[in-house]
């Protein structure tokens, strides 16, 4: 009888070490998708806090117009 599958764990990039700032749009942009919107946990695999702390940044990223609102 075959195992059942299991996915591997995501780890948050941001608890190992990385870092995510508004400014630095090249990392902003993993975390959006190709409508600009934000990405859930479960695709990031960002722990709770530091998925807040993406939205926010992501969300000071547009108001200083460095990526869009929306295509």
């Amino acid at each position: 009888m075959a195992e059942p599958y299991r996915r591997k764990k995501k780890i948050c990039q941001m608890c190992a070490g990385k870092s995510v700032d508004y400014k630095d749009v090249e990392v902003i942009k993993k975390y959006i998708n190709e409508k600009h919107k934000i990405l859930p946990r479960r695709v990031t695999g960002a722990c709770a806090r530091h998925q807040r702390y993406i939205s926010m940044q992501v969300k000071r990223a547009r108001f200083m117009a460095l990526i869009p609102f929306s295509k």
